[in-house]
């Protein structure tokens, strides 16, 4: 006899990656957090990287995001282990590629489970991986005139 399921809603949905992408426009954080939404969801985390005015005691004035053309691909890969090891209902990643200016969106992502606690784990696991493991890599221009390139995210 098969056992009665009392929470359907705590399994991942059918495909929860909603929205992956490697952008060189603008991001929205409204268009990510729309794309995890989930009726099933009790937990939606997101995590917003912006471009900051300084970094190792220098101050940055710009820096610019390039990719490897197999950047999206490799951000979909580390979205299915996130989604693997996790009870995640709906997944979004979007990165930006290009000059930024300090205060710009550099990456968002989000990730919708049943409980927070999962949420914000799965969330922090896919952030962590996508700045590990995906080939963006970041040049920083420093107030100074000097400058600098930091491999992935």
């Amino acid at each position: 006899m098969a056992a009665i399921d009392d929470h359907p809603g705590e399994h991942a949905a059918q495909d929860p990656i909603k929205l992956i992408a490697v952008r060189d426009t603008a991001l929205s954080l409204d268009e990510v957090f729309r794309a995890v939404g989930d009726d099933a969801a009790g937990g939606t985390a997101l995590f917003v990287g912006t471009v900051r005015n300084h970094d190792g005691g220098a101050a940055v004035d710009a820096l610019g995001y390039s990719c490897h053309p197999s950047a999206e691909a490799e951000m979909r890969r580390v979205a299915e282990k996130v989604v693997a090891d996790h009870p995640v209902r709906a997944l979004a990643a979007v990165h930006r590629v290009g000059d930024l200016a300090v205060g710009d969106l550099a990456v968002v992502v989000a990730v919708s489970c049943p409980h927070r606690g999962e949420a914000f784990e799965a969330c922090r696991k896919l952030i962590d991986d996508l700045k590990h493991e995906v080939p963006i890599w970041k040049h920083q221009k420093f107030s100074d005139g000097t400058e600098e390139w930091v491999g992935a995210c």
